[in-house]
């Protein structure tokens, strides 16, 4: 069960890492002041990985 935690908390590294990377990339501090933002795979990727951490692959409910 560990190892799972852990593979979820490194997927969310990732993805943060490369939003981060994104943004400064494209000169934003937010997805939201990006035109692609209904359209990018980098930030659905990113929403995916904090959603699977919080819930650490189980459906409904979260850990607080």
């Amino acid at each position: 069960m560990n190892n799972d935690i852990d593979r979820y908390k490194e997927r969310l590294a990732e993805a943060t890492q490369k939003l981060k990377s994104c943004h400064s990339e494209l000169k934003v501090d937010s997805c939201l002041n990006c035109e692609k933002i209904f359209d990018c795979e980098i930030r659905k990727e990113y929403i995916d990985a904090v959603y699977k951490s919080m819930s650490k692959g189980q459906t409904g409910g979260f850990e607080f």
